[in-house]
């Protein structure tokens, strides 16, 4: 009677740890076979970290392909906090050349991010001050390639084309309007780290960022030329307080040339006050069609 009982229970015992066996198969199966995509998503983001490359902003032209706005190439300055290992040398050496307190570079190296921007004064450097930080060759330092926006002709139609921002956003007239357009999809550098921040001896991934859409307006830049020198010159001989031209061709109603005074260099739009910039006075302003309209009278 014992015997027979005892056989049970190691029966029972038996298949129980033959279940718990199978299901641990089956466990398993499904996480190696059926997640695996899931998994391996979920650790390569773990893994990996990604250094932004920003995309070039699309052209924008006159009516004949002649380049109105373009993108210069500059360099900007990030860290990889956990990769540095002496904080206090490399914020040091960083403090010196970009001219800024110690105290506000190590507050960017002490920080708990796997990826820090140095913002702003790590932004849009001069090749001088990118050789320099290049020649420092330290670990966790990375110098990136950054757009920047060129308007090669200055002044000229500055109210239309507008002005973008330091991280290449429209900010006023064309960049604005159609800022979803020129801007591009960055691209960027992808490597692998552990939790500590270590770089893994792992494939670097490149990302090619991919520009913006070009835009031609209808603006002849020859007309334009001289809508500018003939409001440079209505200016110095009766110093209004506004003055403004406006072009068009009465056949199609395409605008040719715009301009107003006062205006601004695009390229250094924080020099001048808002007013100036965000008022483009042939747009803004309200004014009498005057002599511009007249009903035509048929006399029988």
């Amino acid at each position: 009677m014992f015997q027979d009982n005892f056989q049970s229970r190691v029966k029972i015992v038996f298949i129980v740890v033959m279940l718990l066996f199978l299901l641990l198969i089956i466990r398993i199966f499904y996480i190696q076979v059926i997640q695996y995509d899931e998994l391996s998503n979920l650790a390569n983001n773990l893994w990996s970290r990604n250094l932004p490359i920003t995309a070039d902003r699309g052209l924008i032209t006159d009516r004949n392909g002649v380049v109105l706005a373009e993108n210069i190439t500059t360099t900007s300055l990030v860290v990889v906090p956990n990769q540095i290992k002496d904080k206090e040398l490399v914020a040091k050496d960083l403090a010196e050349i970009l001219n800024v307190e110690y105290d506000e570079i190590l507050k960017h190296l002490n920080k708990k991010t796997s990826i820090e921007r140095i913002h702003p004064e790590g932004r849009q450097l001069s090749y001088e001050v990118a050789d320099a930080i290049d020649s420092l060759n330290y670990d966790g330092v990375y110098l990136l390639k950054e757009s920047k926006r060129y308007y090669p002709y200055g002044e000229l139609l500055s109210h239309v084309l507008g002005y973008v921002g330091i991280d290449n956003q429209g900010l006023s007239g064309i960049e604005l309007y159609y800022d979803e357009y020129l801007t591009g999809k960055d691209g960027s550098i992808k490597y692998y780290s552990d939790g500590k921040g270590n770089k893994l001896d792992m494939a670097t991934v490149y990302e090619q960022p991919q520009a913006g859409m070009n835009i031609a307006l209808t603006i002849d830049i020859e007309i334009q030329e001289a809508i500018e020198r003939e409001l440079d010159n209505v200016v110095s001989k009766y110093e209004p307080d506004q003055a403004l031209i406006v072009v068009a061709d009465p056949q199609t109603g395409e605008i040719l040339g715009m301009s107003s005074r006062p205006n601004f260099d695009s390229n250094n739009y924080s020099d001048y006050d808002l007013e100036t910039i965000n008022r483009n006075l042939p747009i803004f302003n309200t004014y009498e069609p005057g002599s511009t309209f007249n009903n035509v009278t048929t006399i029988k």
